[in-house]
């Protein structure tokens, strides 16, 4: 599996260490025991896109949030160092004919 790191470009996942679901952390003052619980250890593994935190381990050394599709393993291209919005993958099917990431002919 390919992951688009925004800094080095595509790299094997082998080079890359999976940082889990990218969420806010509760504040832990006003957070109670099963909130906190449920913060550190329960993940949400949706079908469908997810935000994830990945760091480039054998390349640039750094951390970045990517979206994947849990169902398909696809990657929306990460956003731009200094952007906060993702730009959409384009994606080429078995017949050729260029996708968006929703899976529609464009």
């Amino acid at each position: 599996m390919l992951v688009p790191c925004p800094h080095c470009g595509p790299r094997n996942s082998a080079d890359m260490s999976y940082q889990g679901e990218a969420s806010s952390r509760p504040d832990p003052s006003s957070t109670t025991p099963s909130q906190w619980r449920d913060y550190l250890y329960m993940e949400h593994n949706p079908a469908g896109w997810l935000k994830e935190n990945w760091y480039c381990s054998s390349g640039c050394r750094r951390f970045f949030t990517v979206e994947r599709h849990t169902v398909t393993s696809e990657f929306r291209e990460p956003p731009l160092p200094g952007s906060k919005t993702a730009l959409p993958l384009s994606k080429t099917t078995e017949t050729g004919a260029d996708t968006d990431q929703q899976g529609g002919e464009s």
